[in-house]
């Protein structure tokens, strides 16, 4: 099957600079592996097909700089033209875009021209992947696509609705930090990780160790953690068979005849040992300017009571772990559900940005505590909807401050 024609335009200072808020060392590893990610990018997370990379383009500003995450370097900066050849070496063209402004390169104006001007190429460029979380390129994708081309949005934060909504696909930050480390690409069910070196499994080894799992537990059991133990477990037979051939994962659990087995969207479990999970869509409404947020930003629909918890799990993590953003969100993830709470991954994923842009990451020394990831937190959406020139009075913000549980 031939590939499809790409033309890949990165936008180093942006990505970068968002990136290293959230995860400062895997960050790096992006900047210093272009190779790798490109590579697992050829066939990951496509439109229509493994990618052909005719142009690999990275737009850096060389006098770029962030301040260093380790205060142990010794160095308080960390300038971008150090990573320069990284991508050089990597088959990326690198253009450089010195600053023009106080604040502002030249690096999205460079990209819309090259990228327009790709359009008139011989070649047909069928797919463009716009690495930048830029709201100003939305025109660039309106272009693309009143051209019939497929575009990809590579964004280091939380972007603007309309920018996502031009796009065939978007590819977040944790789907990128996952991609860097190499590490299966999904949100809330990861791909198997087990050999088969005793042959294939059989449905019956399914069977038992569902049973088993199934009567262990002492609260409902995640649907996305059970599969990944079972993937990792069983191993490739899970995938090759398509479940054993039921078509899903819930279906082959379906088929099980568990006793008493109650289903949800993200959980199983036993009605007559086990309270309910609670649901994240089962409390009372949420204020108007709340849901206005979660309409326009993708605020997470959590209830109220929901979002301590959900800081909580994160301080948890930060206290205990060196940190890494995709396993903090699968950790928080797991320790709710083992907890009975459903949350999805994406959502902690929002919350976990959110906090970084908002001004207590995770990986901060010593790490926030859960009244500061709250207050962080709170900080970003609001500032997110100033940003998007979304109205809100005082008293509105108030509301979403409460209902997000931040107090002032």
């Amino acid at each position: 099957m031939a590939r499809v024609r790409a033309a890949l335009y990165l936008d180093f200072d942006n990505v970068f600079s968002g990136l290293i808020k959230q995860d400062p060392d895997v960050a790096i590893q992006f900047a210093k592996e272009p190779a790798a990610w490109l590579s697992r990018l050829t066939t990951t997370l496509t439109v229509d097909g493994a990618r052909r990379w005719l142009i690999v383009r990275c737009y850096m500003n060389p006098g770029g700089w962030v301040p260093h995450p380790d205060p142990a370097a010794g160095v308080a900066r960390l300038y971008y033209s150090q990573f320069r050849p990284f991508f050089v070496n990597a088959g990326f063209e690198v253009i450089d875009c010195p600053r023009l402004t106080h604040t502002k390169n030249a690096a999205d104006i460079r990209m819309v021209v090259d990228a327009v001007d790709a359009l008139a190429d011989p070649v047909v460029y069928e797919e463009f992947v716009i690495a930048s979380g830029d709201s100003d390129m939305t025109p660039l994708l309106v272009r693309l696509r009143r051209a019939d081309r497929r575009t990809t949005i590579v964004s280091p934060s939380d972007a603007a609705e309309a920018f996502i909504a031009v796009a065939d696909r978007l590819i977040t930050s944790q789907e990128l930090l996952e991609l860097v480390q190499g590490e299966p690409v999904d949100s809330d069910e990861d791909a198997p990780v087990a050999d088969e070196s005793d042959g294939p499994v059989s449905y019956e080894q399914f069977r038992d160790l569902v049973r088993w799992r199934y009567d262990a537990a002492p609260g409902p059991l995640n649907l996305a953690s059970l599969a990944h133990d079972l993937r990792r477990q069983l191993g490739p037979s899970v995938d090759q068979t398509n479940w054993f051939g039921f078509g899903g994962f819930v279906r082959a659990l379906e088929s099980l005849g568990l006793a008493h087995a109650k289903f949800s969207n993200h959980f199983v479990w036993d009605a007559g040992r086990h309270d309910p999970p609670e649901s994240s869509g089962a409390a009372g409404p949420a204020p108007e300017p709340v849901s206005r947020l979660s309409a326009l930003l993708s605020l997470p629909r959590l209830p109220q009571e929901m979002w301590p918890l959900v800081y909580q799990a994160l301080a948890d993590y930060a206290s205990s772990h060196h940190f890494n953003l995709t396993e903090a969100t699968r950790w928080a993830r797991d320790r709710l559900a083992a907890q009975g709470v459903d949350v999805s991954r994406a959502a902690i994923a929002f919350v976990t940005r959110g906090t970084a842009f908002g001004g207590a990451p995770l990986y901060r020394q010593p790490p926030p505590a859960a009244d500061e990831i709250a207050s962080a937190f709170a900080d970003n959406v609001l500032n997110r909807a100033e940003a998007a020139s979304i109205p809100l009075t005082d008293d509105e913000s108030a509301q979403v401050r409460a209902w997000l549980g931040a107090t002032l």
